[in-house]
């Protein structure tokens, strides 16, 4: 599609992006309304679920029809990803219950799986390597807008609206970008002696789920030295094995093995893995810190995590632009991941004197550094690999992506949790005299550190208490934001060295020249020849 005139590129992507921040939006407005919507359904235990089931059925998907799309072109996944994320959609608005929320938003993952595979890749498809720089970038940027505007319209949504406009507000622009897809984007022949690797599908299937569901429960629902943590990661090596065998002998193998010969492909999913860890797993408690150290209400929360956003939205369009003018890459995503490992290390020296202005200032730098960096990974795959193999290594770079942040959650999880405990249980040794005994019981209730984070029953909780307590009440709390602020530091240090490492893997990145257009290659190939035939 490389061959299509410059305002036809404009109308697909326009169409393309308008697709993509359907999916985006419609996953980023539900983080704030979903308290409300338990609230309202029920099922506090499974909470997690609703995240969880659409992330299992996006990574599945993503991987597969990557693969899928290489052979029957991209249009169909699109159109049919965007139908089957708007009925997803519009089930979750009729759920009566927490269980068919998370079936209704597995469905969902299905369709945005489709979506966001086969969107990424079509940059590839219209664009020569040189010129994907800026349109990444702008990919980036719908994703950094939904993720400013959701959060924010879906808390709005559901303090002033019935809940179920969360999942509908946004069905028409579903239905438009059906119509810009089906109208403007091309459609290709199948290609003919490709064989779709069923068996290999199956057992890719199997390596990643319970991956997924190992990571995402170590640490919360079960330990990790658990029988159910070990046998959900045993199944996972068993099943990777055997998808091994499977894809060294089949003609055409879901992922080509082959292609982790190719040291740019490796290197670039590999950094991608560990920025996923230290980003996800590292700035999703930043909230933590806000809510619970600060004691700023969630709302106010939202806006000032909203400023890394931003700053990756505005350096996504100057980095992409950057690598369209020059054709080079490498520099540029050192010195991204640089910035945000710089970033991350500001984030370790916060604790409850620090102003929301130096935080903004932190999240800033991580944001303007990740959308430098970031972003180079999935340009540097897409030019390791020829053409006809573009999707699969698209979409493999997006799962190394979703695993790495699915690991570093859990992971900073544990951390967090872990540190958590062991200060509090050390600045408590042989502090218990200090307590009346007649109170001891209730101030023990509160040594919750979750307590932070809801600031109307930590109210609550003293106002229950005698005048004669209130300082003992006023000490346990500095206390618990003390441990909380120790733990969330052993959180950002963690994130930081592995982003260093990302650094140091990145060093190792060769760079390979991006190609410029087909059509200017033509071009300046043609006025060669001109001058020649006139010097003749």
């Amino acid at each position: 599609m490389e061959h299509l005139n410059q305002k036809q590129k404009i109308t697909i992507m326009i169409a393309i992006m308008s697709a993509m921040f359907f999916a985006a939006v419609n996953q980023t407005i539900v983080g704030n309304a979903l308290p409300r919507i338990i609230a309202d359904l029920g099922g506090l235990d499974y909470y997690s679920w609703v995240f969880t089931s659409y992330m299992l059925t996006s990574a599945i998907t993503t991987i597969l029809v990557g693969k899928l799309s290489d052979i029957y072109g991209r249009k169909p996944f699109l159109l049919t990803g965007i139908v089957v994320f708007i009925i997803g959609a519009f089930m979750s608005g009729t759920s009566q219950d927490i269980i068919q929320l998370i079936i209704y938003r597995g469905l969902q993952g299905f369709g945005g799986g489709m979506i966001m595979s086969t969107a990424i890749t079509a940059v590839g498809d219209l664009f020569s390597p040189r010129e994907r720089g800026k349109w990444q970038g702008l990919m980036s940027g719908v994703f950094g807008l939904s993720s400013v505007f959701g959060p924010t319209l879906g808390g709005y949504i559901v303090d002033h609206f019935a809940w179920k406009w969360v999942f509908w507000v946004f069905l028409p622009l579903g239905l438009v970008a059906f119509f810009l897809i089906w109208k403007l984007f091309p459609t290709v022949e199948k290609k003919q002696g490709e064989k779709v690797d069923y068996i290999g599908s199956v057992f890719l299937t199997t390596t990643i789920v319970p991956m997924l569901l190992g990571f995402s429960w170590a640490g919360s629902k079960y330990d990790w030295g658990s029988a159910q943590i070990i046998s959900l990661f045993g199944g996972t090596i068993l099943s990777l094995i055997i998808f091994i065998v499977i894809e060294r002998k089949v003609k055409t193998p879901i992922i080509p093995l082959y292609l982790f010969k190719n040291s740019v492909f490796t290197i670039s999913n590999v950094v991608g893995f560990a920025i996923s860890v230290a980003m996800f797993g590292g700035t999703m408690y930043v909230p933590y810190f806000i809510q619970g150290v600060l004691g700023f209400s969630p709302t106010h929360s939202s806006f000032i995590t909203m400023t890394m956003t931003l700053g990756l939205v505005f350096a996504s369009a100057i980095g992409g632009q950057i690598i369209s003018r020059t054709g080079k890459y490498k520099i540029q995503a050192i010195t991204g991941l640089l910035i945000t490992a710089v970033g991350m290390f500001l984030l370790t020296t916060m604790d409850k004197t620090t102003s929301q202005w130096s935080l903004v200032s932190f999240l800033l730098i991580i944001g303007f550094g990740l959308g430098i960096g970031m972003t180079v990974f999935t340009l540097t795959v897409q030019n390791a690999v020829e053409q006809k193999m573009l999707g699969v290594a698209t979409a493999s770079s997006q799962l190394f992506r979703s695993l790495g942040g699915t690991v570093g959650v859990a992971i900073m999880g544990t951390i967090l949790n872990t540190r958590m405990k062991d200060h509090l249980a050390a600045e408590l040794k042989g502090s218990a005299s200090a307590v009346p005994a007649e109170g001891a019981g209730k101030l023990k209730e509160l040594l919750n550190p979750q307590l932070l984070l809801d600031h109307e029953k930590l109210h609550q909780a003293q106002q229950s208490l005698p005048p004669e307590m209130q300082t003992m009440f006023a000490k346990m709390i500095a206390l618990l934001q003390d441990s909380l602020t120790f733990a969330l530091s052993g959180v950002f240090t963690i994130a930081a060295f592995v982003m260093i490492a990302a650094i140091i893997l990145a060093m190792f990145l060769k760079e390979i020249p991006l190609r410029g257009s087909i059509k200017k290659k033509e071009k300046k190939e043609d006025a060669v020849a001109m001058k020649a035939a006139a010097q003749k």
